[in-house]
């Protein structure tokens, strides 16, 4: 058989392939499906057979109903351009993944390329985790979660709604909602030999975990990448919203919101960075709203803790390295921003610009400038509604908080949006903090729901 007769084949057999899998799909997405990509209807007597068909650019689309037997992403292998697509048909009424003792509910071993959209993970109070790229995995890379509702994954601290424990790149984590959970996600292994590389976390709203909200692990080393350019990488975390619960976390486990933990301190990745901007931090009992160290920018950020502190820049597995902390709000009945070193280490810089801070101390260490202070009282004569519970709580300036010093704002053009505000708008002017301008609120109410 000659190539274009071995060409036709194989058309063929994917137009055959489609026509059985779609039969009862709706006209409009059956000529929208290409033959060189398949669509399948599963639910939750077939799914599993069906998993095992899927190729690069097929969609399953599973019905509503009650999924017992878990969602193994098992050696499934999309392509750039033609990921594999495992999505609820309905995004209402999404298909409903009970978790099962002893398995974790969405298992990820050696796949990439691969889309799973508008799902409910159930964990039902077991002690399993609700998605997990597995610690026997090789790598898993070009994963996007999207649109999940994550909810009863907080059997104890470990539990965890998100978490990865094999190599692990380019992930995009977007618009989730994970409810409850001992931990709501864990990226990365916690002997930082396994890292989590070139993550895009935004829009999505972890509240009420008894740990971290979200911890990214630190790192040892990076490994070669297949296909990948040895580049100077960022991680991104954006729009979402962290919200911690109030219930006492277990005997010496209290955590922050989240945590990022060092780049590794030689090689490749040594000067990666993360860029943190754009979210709602809200409520610690027990600890600080967030702690990083290593290489990162923090901007444009909503820090609000009426039960402790704030932001603390601090050693952990490694120490701060290049730090810029510029154009946030904080209102905090703790300290403020707080940013220690080891000492010998104060070859690096951290810059504390434009911020403005409530709290006592309001910034403790780094080169600051432009930024406007006061105590957690003060507040309320400056922001609009700083006290209120999150369903009332406005943090926009009811007056006019221009300090009249320009900032020099040379070195953070570099970042993404550096010149939003927390909104999306333009900054102008001089204002600190992560709204520009003052008087009525023109953005988003704040409130326990995924940032729009």
């Amino acid at each position: 058989m000659n190539s274009n007769q071995q060409s036709f084949q194989r058309s063929r057999f994917r137009a055959v392939r489609h026509l059985v899998a779609t039969v009862t799909l709706p006209l409009g997405l059956l000529s929208a499906t290409m033959l060189n990509a398949a669509t399948f209807i599963g639910g939750p007597e077939n799914y599993r057979a069906l998993l095992k068909e899927l190729r690069a650019g097929d969609t399953l689309l599973l019905q509503p109903g009650l999924y017992q037997r878990g969602l193994p992403i098992h050696h499934l292998l999309g392509e750039a351009g033609k990921p594999i697509l495992i999505t609820g048909i309905e995004h209402l009424s999404r298909p409903r993944f009970v978790a099962r003792s002893g398995y974790n509910t969405v298992s990820i071993v050696d796949s990439a390329h691969v889309t799973l959209r508008d799902l409910e993970l159930d964990g039902r109070g077991l002690p399993v985790d609700g998605v997990k790229a597995e610690g026997h995995a090789h790598w898993a890379h070009h994963i996007r979660l999207e649109n999940l509702v994550i909810k009863g994954h907080g059997n104890n601290q470990q539990t965890v709604g998100i978490s990865t424990k094999c190599l692990a790149w380019n992930w995009t984590i977007r618009n989730n909602v994970v409810l409850g959970a001992g931990t709501g996600m864990y990226l990365g292994d916690s002997d930082g030999d396994k890292p989590f590389i070139a993550g895009l976390i935004e829009h999505n709203l972890i509240v009420d975990s008894t740990g971290y909200n979200l911890q990214i692990k630190h790192q040892h080393r990076q490994p070669e990448i297949p296909g990948e350019p040895a580049v100077h990488r960022s991680t991104i975390i954006r729009h979402n919203l962290f919200s911690k619960s109030e219930l006492p976390a277990e005997e010496g486990m209290a955590r922050p919101n989240l945590l990022v933990g060092h780049w590794p301190r030689h090689g490749p990745g040594s000067q990666d960075r993360y860029l943190i901007y754009g979210n709602l931090f809200y409520r610690n009992p027990s600890e600080a709203l967030f702690q990083g160290e290593g290489n990162l920018a923090l901007y444009s950020n909503l820090f609000v803790n009426p039960l402790g502190d704030a932001v603390h820049i601090q050693p952990h597995n490694d120490v701060p390295k290049q730090v810029d902390i510029f154009n946030n709000t904080v209102v905090a009945s703790g300290a403020g921003i707080l940013i220690r070193q080891k000492q010998g280490e104060q070859h690096f810089t951290q810059r504390v610009v434009a911020n403005l801070v409530f709290a006592m101390p309001a910034i403790l260490g780094g080169e600051q400038q432009a930024n406007l202070t006061g105590s957690f009282a003060a507040a309320g004569n400056y922001l609009t509604a700083p006290y209120a519970a999150v369903d009332g709580l406005d943090l926009f300036p009811r007056v006019d908080i221009s300090t009249g010093v320009v900032s020099d704002s040379a070195g953070f053009t570099d970042y993404p949006d550096w010149n939003l505000d927390f909104n999306g708008n333009r900054r102008i002017g001089g204002n600190p903090g992560a709204y520009s301008g003052s008087g009525q609120n023109p953005g988003w109410q704040l409130k326990l729901e995924r940032k729009p």
